[in-house]
């Protein structure tokens, strides 16, 4: 079973939050999953954008005067069907 560590990682180093795996003098190759980052700026835009989009839906009632259950049956119209 794997085991997963927590770390910081500062200048291409890092440092053990809680439990540290036992090496020794070993070279460990790692993973590393970021779980956030602020810096990444088309992620944001993008994201302030969506948020922004649905904002303006849901004050300006821009859904209203459409039937879902019509919407969903001319969505299904309009794909072809295999074998049909």
């Amino acid at each position: 079973m794997l085991k997963t560590f927590k770390a910081f990682l500062q200048d291409g180093r890092l440092e053990w939050i809680d439990d540290r795996p036992h090496l020794g003098n070993e070279r460990l190759q790692v993973y590393v999953t970021v779980l956030e980052n602020d810096a990444d700026p088309i992620l944001k835009t993008r994201g302030q954008r969506m948020s922004e989009l649905l904002e303006h839906l849901a004050t300006t009632n821009g859904l209203d005067g459409i039937d879902p259950v019509q919407w969903q049956q001319e969505m299904r119209r309009e794909r072809s069907l295999p074998g049909r």
